[in-house]
């Protein structure tokens, strides 16, 4: 095999890698006291069942997020299909909401949550994949 073919494939192989590795990782978003409303967006789903209500989620989370003070917050999901929003804490604490009939693709999760880092997942019931817009504001 000449030196050139082997430098492509070298080169495909390490960039798979980079781009597979980029894709694996949530970001990381910030909230404090005197945190804007935030709003990011993505896919819904996975293929991953999750064992309790939010049907079928990735195998990392959609996003990370870190309260860095006790503070009192309102995470509104909308989507298409059948979405759910699964929010996990550091100590394995799940809350979790999946949409009805009656939302119109609308979860809200509204409550005091206390300092930490939170994994969040938006999965679908219908093992579905549709375009989500989650904003996270304070209450």
């Amino acid at each position: 095999m000449n030196t050139a073919i082997r430098w492509l494939i070298v080169s495909a192989s390490v960039a798979g890698i980079v781009l597979s590795a980029s894709k694996g990782l949530a970001q990381t978003i910030a909230i404090n006291s005197g945190s804007n409303p935030i709003q990011v967006t993505g896919m819904s789903g996975g293929e991953q069942k999750d064992a309790g209500c939010a049907g079928y989620i990735a195998a990392i989370p959609n996003h990370r997020i870190e309260i860095t003070e006790d503070s009192d917050l309102k995470f509104v999901l909308q989507a298409a299909g059948q979405p759910t929003l699964l929010i996990r804490s550091s100590t394995g604490q799940d809350f979790c909401v999946p949409s009805d009939t009656y939302s119109g693709g609308k979860v809200e999760i509204p409550g005091h949550w206390s300092k930490g880092i939170y994994d969040v997942f938006v999965g679908d019931r219908n093992k579905g994949q549709n375009p989500y817009t989650l904003s996270i504001s304070h209450n």
